[in-house]
């Protein structure tokens, strides 16, 4: 008769192996680094920056037409006017050095407009 020892420790190794089989064969590293191609790498996908809707659309004060001119807040007749008087402007910032428009009205309009050097 056999060992009901033996028997019982037999059937445990079966069912120990049959369920660390799978483990292992997940598990399995080349046996040469570096000749194997190495597992694919999910890239993480970086938010693009907001790309700058207005570019095309800035408002040249240096050739901007009186209608252009007219279409920017806190911009009138007689400020448009001025604008085009003391052209040309190296800078768009020069607006308010040269007291052309406040700086309030000019902190509203300062994305919309530049000062393109001819």
């Amino acid at each position: 008769m056999r060992n009901p020892r033996k028997t019982i420790l037999a059937l445990c190794l079966c069912a120990a192996a049959a369920f660390t089989a799978p483990c292992f064969a997940q598990a399995v590293q080349p046996s040469t680094p570096g000749t194997a191609s190495p597992a694919p790498t999910a890239k993480p996908n970086k938010p693009k920056p907001a790309a700058k809707p207005a570019a095309a659309q800035l408002i040249d004060i240096n050739t901007a037409s009186e209608q252009e001119r007219s279409a920017l807040k806190g911009i009138g007749d007689i400020r448009a006017a001025n604008i085009v008087k003391n052209r040309p402007y190296k800078g768009k910032d020069e607006l308010v050095q040269k007291k052309i428009i406040p700086a309030a009205v000019y902190a509203g309009i300062k994305d919309k407009i530049i000062a393109k050097q001819q």
